[in-house]
């Protein structure tokens, strides 16, 4: 399999493609192919040139974390869940997530995600119990990685404008339904850093890897009076 990877030295450096050779099981997975190349004695691109380790992020290694989150044959994805027996043609393209700053290689800088939430004061307050109606809407919401890969693929967020995204709305339906004392404040938040610049195209739905429903989070937030209701 060819690999091409978008490079990059440092956060000031000038990104660059190089490529690589790989013989590859079909059922390995991104991360497990990265692994093989980096875990070479020496590694070499396709014209012969040493090439430096690749650098990517990862923790558990079982779409638990969502720290491999970059951008697959254009499709923003996890590498530990995405595996090759995926990959359409006998070529691999690699990228970091675009709507963050790059570190190096296939590594972001994603702090904006908890800026976003600190900024909008997202915290719970006084805990008051909900009905079993709720349990999976709110099950669901909470498995949310935060790896970025829903504002990768929105075509309305830009990193540090006023529009937070699908995780941010999921989060303040999950708080605001749980919150006592601050469901009001918390709509009136998801109001402003998300109700008025979301075009519904849910392209967030399509990349989510835990698959949060966060139109069922819309829907009920955009309710009056009814997202901290049992």
């Amino acid at each position: 399999m060819l690999i091409k990877i978008k490079r990059q030295r440092d956060a000031d450096s000038e990104p660059y493609w190089q490529s690589f050779a790989c013989d590859a099981d079909p059922e390995m997975t991104i991360s497990a192919l990265l692994d093989k190349l980096n875990y070479t004695d020496d590694l070499y691109d396709t014209e012969g040139k040493p090439a430096p380790r690749i650098r990517w992020e990862c923790s558990c290694q079982q779409k638990m974390c969502g720290a491999c989150a970059m951008v697959i044959n254009g499709i923003p994805r996890l590498a530990c869940a995405t595996f090759l027996r995926d990959i359409k043609g006998g070529e691999l393209t690699l990228e970091p997530l675009s709507k963050f700053p790059v570190i190096a290689d296939l590594i972001v800088d994603r702090s904006i995600i908890e800026e976003n939430l600190h900024r909008a004061r997202a915290y719970l307050g006084e805990y008051k119990g909900i009905g079993e109606k709720s349990f999976p809407q709110l099950y669901s919401v909470a498995k949310c990685l935060k790896c970025g890969l829903c504002l990768e693929a929105c075509p309305n967020y830009i990193r540090g404008e006023n529009f937070f995204g699908a995780l941010f709305a999921n989060e303040m339906y999950l708080l605001s339904l749980q919150s006592a004392d601050r469901g009001e404040e918390l709509r009136k938040e998801y109001a402003r850093h998300f109700a008025g610049g979301c075009s519904k195209v849910l392209s967030c739905v399509e990349v989510c890897p835990m698959g949060i429903d966060t139109l069922a989070s819309m829907a009920k937030l955009n309710r009056p009076g009814r997202a901290g209701r049992r």
